[in-house]
């Protein structure tokens, strides 16, 4: 690594409240040797921007922009790489990443996703989960690969449906259990990475 810590981006479409949680998470030690190099989003008007700079974090926007999506990632990996980032964290990122981004930082971008995967990938995992009557959801961080939702398990946390549950219920806890995951499989992925690295010496 280029930097005496490891350097994570984080990339937000909207409220960013899970790159709060890991920026807040690295702020406080819970995510020790590490900082947060950028936060990226596709959306100018993405309300959590104002959040990360509140938090003294240089953020920046990468807008679409009416150009292929292989473009578009070629410019966010291009801030990426001007940064020395180590590690990509997606946060409620509303884009599929192009191959382009993959091969750039494969095995070093991470998501988390509103259910126990593999169970309900894609779009509204909660309403998936109360149509089929599951009695337990969750939470899940994960490698981001080719496949949708379906990149190797680092770390889940279960959330009981409750008999009374609404999608707006069961989706505000499953929120609160992401924002103690997430920090917490970051941690693990950097520690993991620093050993492997440490015994290739």
């Amino acid at each position: 690594m280029a930097y005496a810590k490891a350097r994570i981006a984080i990339l937000i479409s909207g409220r960013g409240s899970n790159m709060v949680a890991l920026v807040d998470a690295v702020t406080g030690g819970r995510i020790p040797g590490a900082e947060v190099a950028i936060v990226i989003s596709d959306q100018a008007q993405a309300a959590g921007l104002e959040s990360a700079r509140q938090r003294g974090i240089e953020s920046v926007v990468i807008q679409r922009g009416g150009r292929t999506r292989e473009d578009h990632d070629r410019e966010i990996v291009a801030e990426l790489k001007r940064r020395n980032v180590d590690l990509v964290c997606l946060a409620g990122y509303m884009r599929i990443l192009s191959q382009v981004f993959l091969d750039s930082y494969r095995g070093r971008i991470l998501n988390i996703h509103p259910s126990l995967l593999p169970a309900f990938p894609g779009l509204n995992p909660q309403k998936q989960a109360l149509d089929q009557g599951a009695q337990t959801a969750g939470c899940t961080v994960h490698f981001v690969d080719e496949t949708l939702d379906g990149g190797p398990i680092i770390a889940q946390r279960r959330v009981p449906i409750l008999p009374e549950d609404t999608v707006e219920s069961l989706s505000a806890r499953i929120l609160e259990q992401e924002h103690l995951l997430y920090p917490e499989a970051v941690s693990l992925v950097l520690r993991e990475a620093q050993s492997s690295s440490a015994a290739q010496t």
